[in-house]
């Protein structure tokens, strides 16, 4: 459904809610206006704006696009699983037997860190994913990306066969010519990785380094913990530390600007012990305590929409109430007073804090600067809570990065001459770059640098999934293995290393892993040369030699780590000896910014990763329901301010001389004085789904963002005379919809007119008022009130009932009718402890296959 960009009067609806009694509950600022355009779309949407068939969209353009969805349900034949012997997850002996299900563990990495997965395999070919129950974070859950990436294994996308300046070739011919460029003494070799935490690629690495002592190894990663490492040097003067939180220990959690429910390394786990604590215990039914949650944060994230108490504020200006906050809990903040300008807010606050020491938790996101994560560490200390609620452990990554630093470093050596060979294995920096550190400027003059005799005098690869904008301006493209068809290892987000196994031998006979590419360059590295290996044979090599002290059979060792997914005792011990010396080189309280830019990864893109996957392409976007696109996200004050007044007016984003168009949502919650991106959209070269065109694939706001602050700036936004059509479902079938009865409801029956019977358009107002406000569908209660009454929510819906009695159910009850012991389905879902972050919506997609529409 395409968003008809109808005028919204954002004074009204301030109006129409100051003047309503009780609890209001609406789904868009469409719905809460009642605008004419919103009451004739809940009548006309479905008929009215059925997609057409077109000409410019053929049959065979629709095949590729569901080609994954078709791969998924595909034929057995036509695959296999992988040679080596892989070891399920069930302790029975591995056989296949049709139409029975076996389970393996393997591990899914995502930004380098490793998240425990459980996944169902059909004769051969995995058909869905959910968390492994013996890994420190997922603990048998799963979230929206790891339930889609199964899509993404099958996506006909796929890089299939390796490439050299756009034209077939394959890996004999592609180790053939890096073989006569290394032999020719042009050994000043680069490697550009993303995040790497595989001990066994390290070595790799390390060793690789080793025979090419004119080699050096750069990471980029878009979305790194560049400001979180800085924060805990800051704080303790220890490099390379990061904080592990014990949510499950904290009757009180301060985020600043922390997605910790989601965005953070371990949020499957924190998700988990957050909500812990908010759930009815399902014995007794009750919920005498429960945890309390503030929020401060510039654009809303999941964890805000959790918030018991939540202060929208501009990026900019945290970092003051972080000092301010800092300074009435007694830390000795260096630098003038930040004033007390959130007293107010800051006050009850101060006064929880101090009433839970040693139980409370105080987090930085990682948008905020280094200065507030260190204060964010010296007000946990000055609580009692380290030991208790937050730790610190090395660093998970093989070779922290410095954010765009390394980065910024190799574009310095590709101009000044100073490499022969670049491999470039895995991620899309052309992409994703910072807009100031001109990557794809020294990519391309570096791959097309010729000499009349010898022909390219420079050698570059990509590996990748996917041949995207960075393959563009390579000479090699190589394809890469997805994570459930390749061997490899990584590191959680505690440390604990998982291997990963195959499920499937690769789908394209051409790819090969990331560990096997340097295996081929390793192998060339003249008399030292290491002997040409496979993934498997890289993986086990590298644990034979790595085993923990006692083992004395490594094969049923082995076979151990791979049947749990976990290799026991790898988790890195929290550090008891930490003493905190705060060491601040920037004044908060001295930023002052105007109008800012906010960049935030996005919740079903992520950094760009996932934007060829269907499934998570139309899975609406938590808090705004936007699918297909990116928007500039606004509160409703400054979209006043600035007189917008409807969804998908364009407005002209300038940054640091750097212009960016983009579309407009306006979001309730959401920071004054802020415009919120989303990374991840506006790809040229990323498949069928995800390639931008001119009705979909949003903006790139990587264009905006640059290395100096990757996370917010200052802007000027300017509004155009242009809109863009978005696309969301929260007015999807808005009036069908609450037609339906929720729970024990009594049914409202309303006598709906087709649109051809007179009198139609005259009762519209009238009957979706009916539909919208007379009727009590969602019910809440707090925490005092359930203690008081645990059967309050019961007896609401029994004041529904016409009879004022036990409402009528919407169906029988099954133990009524079902013979004993017959199977009954049936779900059920807390809503105390959902988030809304999609893992469900995407895991029902994936359990029964269904199509992208």
């Amino acid at each position: 459904m395409r968003n008809a960009n109808a005028k919204i009067d954002l004074e009204g609806i301030r109006t129409r809610l100051g003047a309503s009694h009780g609890r209001q509950y609406w789904r868009s600022l469409e719905e809460a206006a009642q605008t004419p355009e919103f009451l004739e779309l809940l009548h006309s949407e479905f008929p009215s704006q059925v997609t057409r068939w077109t000409d410019h969209f053929s049959r065979r353009n629709f095949l590729k696009v569901m080609g994954a969805s078709v791969a998924l349900a595909g034929l057995s034949s036509c695959t296999r699983p992988p040679a080596e012997k892989i070891v399920p997850y069930v302790r029975p002996p591995e056989q296949i037997v049709p139409g029975k299900p076996l389970f393996f563990a393997t591990a899914m990495p995502l930004g380098g860190i490793g998240r425990g997965v459980v996944v169902e395999s059909h004769e051969g070919r995995p058909t869905k994913i959910e968390g492994n129950p013996h890994h420190p974070e997922s603990l048998g859950s799963s979230n929206v990306f790891m339930q889609a990436s199964i899509l993404d294994l099958y996506d006909p996308d796929r890089a299939q066969v390796v490439s050299r300046a756009g034209d077939p070739s394959d890996w004999g011919e592609f180790q053939k010519t890096l073989g006569s460029v290394l032999h020719d003494g042009r050994r000043r070799l680069r490697i550009l990785t993303r995040t790497v935490t595989s001990p066994s690629l390290a070595q790799q690495i390390q060793s690789l380094l080793g025979l090419y002592p004119a080699a050096k190894w750069h990471q980029y990663d878009p979305i790194s913990r560049t400001n979180s490492r800085a924060g805990a040097e800051a704080a303790t003067g220890l490099g390379n530390l990061a904080p592990i939180y014990r949510l499950g220990k904290a009757n009180l959690v301060v985020s600043m600007e922390c997605d910790f429910l989601f965005a953070e390394p371990g949020s499957l786990r924190y998700a988990r012990d957050f909500f812990d604590a908010r759930r009815l215990s399902h014995q007794e039914q009750t919920l005498k305590t429960m945890n309390r949650l503030y929020v401060v944060e510039g654009s809303p994230t999941l964890t805000g929409s959790m918030a018991d108490h939540k202060l929208p504020l501009a990026p900019s200006r945290i970092a003051d109430l972080a000092h301010e906050l800092a300074t009435a809990l007694g830390v000795v903040v260096p630098g003038p007073s930040g004033g007390n300008a959130y007293q107010k807010w800051l006050a009850p606050l101060v006064e929880d804090l101090k009433a839970n020491r040693g139980t409370s938790l105080i987090l930085a996101g990682e948008s905020q600067g280094p200065d507030v994560h260190a204060l964010a560490h010296a007000m946990n200390n000055a609580l009692g809570n380290f030991g208790k609620t937050v730790d610190f452990i090395d660093a998970v990554e093989a070779h922290p990065s410095t954010g765009a630093v390394s980065l910024e470093a190799l574009v310095h050596d590709l101009r000044a001459g100073q490499v022969d060979v670049l491999l470039i294995l895995g991620g899309n920096p052309v992409y994703d770059a910072p807009a100031d550190v001109d990557f794809i400027g020294a990519l391309r003059e570096f791959s097309s640098a010729r000499d009349a005799s010898k022909g390219f005098t420079n050698f570059s690869a990509h590996l990748g999934l996917h041949e995207d904008e960075t393959s563009v301006w390579c000479q090699w493209h190589l394809p890469d293995l997805h994570y459930l068809e390749s061997w490899g290892d990584c590191r959680a987000f505690d440390g604990t290393v998982s291997i990963i196994q195959p499920l499937i031998a690769p789908l394209y006979s051409g790819g090969k892993c990331a560990g096997e590419v340097l295996s081929m360059v390793c192998s060339m590295g003249g008399q030292a040369s290491a002997p040409l290996q496979n993934g498997y044979q890289i993986v086990r090599g590298y644990w034979e030699k790595h085993t923990p002290p006692g083992t004395s059979n490594f094969e049923a060792w082995w076979q151990e780590c791979l049947r749990n997914g976990i290799v026991a005792g790898t988790a890195f011990e929290a550090k008891t000896d930490i003493e905190m010396r705060l060491n601040l080189n920037w004044l908060a309280h001295q930023r002052s910014i105007g109008m800012e830019v906010v960049f935030r990864p996005d919740y079903s893109v992520w950094d760009g990763s996932f934007a060829n996957n269907g499934w998570l392409q139309e899975a609406p976007r938590p808090l705004t329901h936007l699918t297909w696109d990116n928007a500039a996200l606004l509160s409703p004050a400054t979209a006043q301010k600035m007189g917008i007044e409807e969804n998908g007016r364009i407005i002209r984003i300038t940054a640091g001389g750097r212009t960016l168009d983009a579309p407009v949502w306006i979001t309730p919650g959401h920071a004054n004085d802020a415009v919120t991106l989303h990374l991840g959209y506006g790809r040229t070269r990323a498949g069928h789904v995800g390639t931008r065109t001119d009705k979909s694939g949003g903006f790139n706001a990587y264009a905006l963002r640059t290395s100096g602050e990757p996370w917010s700036c200052a802007a000027t936004l300017t509004p155009t005379d242009r809109s863009y059509p978005l696309a969301a479902v929260h007015t999807y079938q808005s009036g069908e919809s609450r037609k339906l009865p929720l729970f024990d409801v009594t049914p409202t029956v309303v006598e709906r007119p087709h649109h051809d019977q007179p009198g139609a358009a005259h009762d519209l107002h009238a009957e979706a008022e009916l539909e919208l406000h007379n009727r009590n569908l969602i019910r809440t209660a707090t925490l005092a009130e359930f203690n008081a009454d645990p059967s309050v929510i019961r007896k609401m819906s029994e004041e529904d009932s016409p009879a004022g009695g036990p409402a009528e159910k919407m169906y029988d009850d099954p133990r009524d009718r079902a013979p004993k012991g017959e199977y009954q389905w049936a779900m059920s879902i807390d809503l105390t402890a959902c988030m809304g972050c999609n893992a469900c919506v995407v895991a029902c997609q994936a359990e029964n296959n269904i199509p992208v529409v």
